[in-house]
């Protein structure tokens, strides 16, 4: 029985090779002079015409796009996987060893292991490390690329976004296994299918807050991240809610043959470098902020 890092290799291998025979198919068909034919079907007698002989250099260019749409699938792969590497450390937590072997793993109020975490998302905005907190603080980095890949023709976008998703289940469910010790396979395809509904559910929210403005998408943002907590602070829903929209635009500003290698960089900026923003009042506000409220006058009977 193969390891699952050996079945997801396996996975991988057999997408990419169903791609390139796809290419192969298509390249075939648009140029028959390509595929090899019967040797016992030609005529012998028949003279070679120098003129329906293709120039060197027009097979040399279509080697060269043959060649670049056969190696497409394979840089797709590493660069969505470098992506999803930036998307997953953002929240990382880790539960030691020692409270494993002891039994002595903390739980929420919902019966979910605690472990230890030292990111943003866990000392300035409070969250619990936990797998909950972690697959959506990934889902929300997922979803700002996830809609940046709309941009690219219909099936680059459709293959990079497949791909960045499967790199998510794959992890999630090794976490699964490996950190939380959830052995039966069985059980951790249903909780794959229940994280699949969150990140449907996910795309569906987001999508809505973005267009529809920045109340829904903190609504979005404050029942995905922050669990529906009453006693969340709303600087930090502001906050990433700026932060969301800032990443949005500098992703639209990278041109699409450079996202192999730029994309995982917009994340170098902190959601919590958007708190000196949201601090920073209105100019609407700036005058009735620092001025004292008139003494209450008292009034004789």
């Amino acid at each position: 029985m193969a390891c699952r890092s050996c079945r997801r290799q396996l996975v991988l291998l057999t997408r990419r090779a169903n791609a390139i025979a796809e290419i192969q198919n298509a390249a075939a068909l648009r140029h028959p002079s390509l595929q090899i034919t019967d040797p016992r079907c030609l005529r012998t007698d028949q003279r070679r015409s120098f003129a329906s002989t293709p120039r060197q250099s027009g097979v040399r260019d279509y080697m060269s796009r043959l060649f670049q749409r056969t190696a497409e699938p394979y840089r797709v792969v590493q660069a969505t996987e470098e992506i999803y590497k930036a998307c997953a450390r953002e929240a990382l937590y880790a539960i030691p060893d020692k409270d494993r072997r002891a039994g002595t793993i903390r739980k929420t109020a919902e019966g979910e292991d605690i472990g230890e975490g030292k990111t943003m998302w866990h000392e300035e905005f409070q969250l619990p490390p936990t797998f909950s907190t972690w697959s959506q603080v990934t889902m929300l980095h997922m979803y700002l690329v996830y809609a940046r890949l709309r941009n690219l023709d219909r099936d680059a976008a459709r293959s990079w976004q497949q791909q960045l998703v499967d790199h998510f289940f794959f992890d999630a469910e090794e976490k699964m296994d490996l950190t939380h010790g959830i052995s039966s396979r069985g059980l951790r395809q249903r909780y794959l299918k229940d994280l699949f509904v969150q990140w449907r559910g996910v795309i569906a929210a987001y999508d809505e807050g973005v267009v529809k403005g920045d109340p829904v998408l903190a609504a979005a943002v404050w029942r995905n991240v922050f669990k529906a907590r009453d006693d969340v602070d709303v600087r930090a829903l502001a906050a990433v809610v700026s932060w969301m929209r800032l990443c949005l635009k500098m992703l639209d500003q990278i041109p699409d043959e450079s996202l192999y290698y730029q994309a995982q960089a917009v994340f170098k900026w902190r959601a919590k470098s958007e708190l000196a923003l949201v601090d920073k009042p209105t100019r609407e506000l700036e005058g009735q902020l620092g001025r004292e409220p008139p003494p209450i006058q008292k009034v004789a009977v």
